[in-house]
């Protein structure tokens, strides 16, 4: 069974930095699309980062320059490095990721993943 297992978040001061991890387990393929999600409360989830199996990389405006997110396919991990946070960066913090199936060594289909989401909260 898929898993992603999030790790890293926390209580910070505003312009201080936190590295969140989020790792698949349980598939011997490496995920295709990786990516960070935020949901602060009273607001809709939005994309934060997303980095794809060809290196291209998403942020949205808010944390560009701040944020960095970067993936180790060999350990099937993605990575995001938070640096000058803002007390409006305070969210729970969700991983995503797209997680490929074979069939007799044919791509079958892509399956759609989230992590349990950690607390990121920064004071001011």
């Amino acid at each position: 069974q898929v898993q992603l297992v999030e790790s890293g978040g926390g209580l910070v001061q505003a312009g201080g930095s936190l590295r969140l991890s989020c790792t698949v387990s349980g598939s011997t393929f490496s995920a295709n699309a990786m990516g960070w999600y935020r949901q602060a409360p009273g607001k809709q989830r939005e994309l934060v980062a997303a980095i794809h199996s060809d290196g291209s990389l998403n942020y949205v405006d808010s944390v560009k320059g701040r944020f960095t997110i970067s993936r180790d396919n060999a350990k099937n991990t993605v990575y995001l490095q938070m640096n000058s946070l803002k007390p409006e960066d305070t969210a729970v913090y969700y991983c995503n990721a797209d997680v490929p199936t074979y069939l007799s060594g044919t791509f079958y289909r892509e399956y759609d993943y989230w992590g349990q989401g950690t607390q990121v909260t920064v004071s001011s």
